[in-house]
This record gives structure tokens, sequence and C-alpha cells, in this order.
């Protein structure tokens, strides 16, 4: 049953914008959350209504919070690279944000909690195998320690403030209006280079394997978790394929410009060899099944990039 009325924390940003649309689709009454430190105003559908603030303050969260019944938790820093410096800035969003939204939705009688965590609560894999949700969660960079940390204060805080808990785990999502940063999305930070005519800069030997998703896909999963009806679950959201970082720049470098190749640098700490989801139990639970092929909708990206 779709709900009454939704909050999407971070819904001026990437996946988040996504997601509220989506939802306003479905016929639901929509609440944006948001400092507009990456999303953007604009992104916001003009049927939702947009609350400016941070997850830390508790006014602009009650504000929010308003006659809601499900609340979508997106908004963190997301930057794994960034996080290893920034440890303390990261968890100061990323887990007391977090726990302050999750005191909120108690005293506000949410229904329904659904948090957006990451592949980087897992533990790096020497193949590209694809790994479920038992998989060893030991994270190697800071942002994945307090996303595993939320994953677990989310269940356990849920279940003692009555409501249910939904967690899931996203992997390397792409598609339009991805902010662009030096750290976060390869993709888009390809496409943003090769369109300036430099080239793609791959940190290691770019055999690393990642699971690229497209937006529309993990928006559609996120919608399906609202309406589950299994309790505290884990949820890995991926295609289920994996795809090297060479063979991203190879792609991105045929369709922008042949005559330019990727160079490498040093390889950075706290980032996965292999990451690759294991999506069986999202497909046998949620009813999830990945429709985007990179190779169909990169173009996409492309184009929207060039008029960013």
């Amino acid at each position: 049953m779709i709900p009454r009325a939704a909050l999407v924390t971070g819904g001026a940003g990437f996946i988040g914008s996504h997601l509220v649309a989506r939802l306003l689709g479905e016929g639901c009454q929509v609440t944006v959350l948001d400092d507009l430190s990456m999303g953007k105003r604009e992104n916001v559908p003009s049927a939702a209504r947009l609350v400016i603030g941070d997850v830390r303050d508790r006014e602009a969260i009650d504000d929010a919070l308003a006659g809601v019944d499900v609340v979508f938790h997106l908004a963190a820093r997301v930057s794994i690279r960034a996080s290893v410096a920034g440890f303390y800035s990261d968890a100061e969003t990323n887990l007391m944000g977090t726990l302050n939204v999750l005191s909120a939705c108690g005293e506000h009688h949410v229904r329904r909690f659904i948090y957006a965590s990451s592949m980087a609560v897992y533990a790096d894999s020497p193949q590209p195998t694809p790994l479920s949700e038992e998989y060893e969660p030991r994270p190697i960079s800071p942002y994945g320690v307090a996303k595993l940390a939320c994953e677990q204060y989310a269940q356990l805080v849920g279940a003692q403030l009555g409501f249910d808990t939904a967690v899931l785990r996203y992997f390397n999502t792409y598609g339009p209006r991805q902010t662009f940063t030096p750290y976060v999305g390869v993709i888009t930070i390809f496409v943003q280079r090769l369109l300036r005519g430099e080239p793609p800069l791959i940190y290691g030997d770019g055999n690393q394997c990642r699971d690229f998703v497209h937006v529309d896909d993990v928006v559609d999963a996120t919608v399906r978790a609202m309406t589950t009806n299994e309790r505290a679950t884990v949820f890995n959201v991926g295609s289920g394929q994996g795809m090297t970082v060479n063979q991203i720049a190879a792609l991105l470098c045929a369709r922008l410009r042949p005559d330019i190749k990727p160079e490498h640098l040093p390889e950075h700490p706290g980032e996965l060899r292999n990451s690759v989801a294991d999506i069986t139990r999202a497909n046998q639970q949620l009813g999830y099944r990945p429709r985007v092929r990179l190779e169909d909708r990169i173009d996409e990206v492309i184009a929207w990039n060039r008029g960013a």
C-alpha cells in the first residue's frame, strides 16, 4: 500500500530527486528535507514540499516529519575518499545525523523507515563474484563504518520505537542529475573530463570491478521496499553484473573521444577492489529486477552532462 505522506531526506540530490518524482507519480504526498549543499532546488518537483535544513537540525526534522508515514533517509556525505581524511565530519552527518532522524521518527510515530546504505559496508572481495547480504561486513573506509553503524542502529532503534525498517545497500549508481565532484560517481567524473578534452584518471590498475546500476532501477527497488511485509531486512541494490573501471573508461572514450587514452595513478586507500551485488534476496522478496543496461542509457548521461 502506498503511504499517504513520505519524507525524503536528501531529496534534492541525485537519487533522492528521482525518488521524489516517482513517489509523486504514485500519488504520495512528499516532503523533501535537504540543506542544498549538494542537492539543487531545481531538482525538487513543484508538487513536493521543500524544507531547507540539515539532518543534524532537530527543528528542521520535526517540521519535515509533520504528518509523515514513511521516511526515506538518503541524506549523507557520500564520499569514500573524502571520508578517509574527513572522518569526523563524515560521522557527524552520516552517523549522528541519522540518529537524530531516527529519534524524531519515534516521536512522530512514523510507520516505516527506509535507510539508504552502501556497498561500502562490505569487506573487500578477492574476486569479482557477486556478494550476498551475508558477506562479511567489514568496511575499509570511515564512510563504510558509519553506514554499517547506521544500519544496525536503524534496525535496533526501529524495533524499540515501533516502526519497521528496511536497509538498502546501494551499489555504484549512475544516471542524469548526478552532481559532479572529484570523488563520487566514476562515470560522471570520466564523462566530465572527456567533455573537457582531458583523459580519465584511473586510480590503480583499473581492473577493480564494480556493479553499475541505473538510478531508475535503484528508485524502483527503494519504492518496492516501502511496501514489503518484511521487517528489518537488508537488501543489495545493484545490477548483479560487474564491469571493470578499465571497461568503463574504454566505453566512454570510444563514445566521446577515441583519440584520448586513460591515465593511471596510484590507487586510493579505503576503496574496495571488487564490489558486485548478489540481488537474489531483492528479487525474491521485493520482486526487484533491474531493467537498464548501461550501454543502452549511457548516452543520456553524456547528454545531461553536456548541458549541466
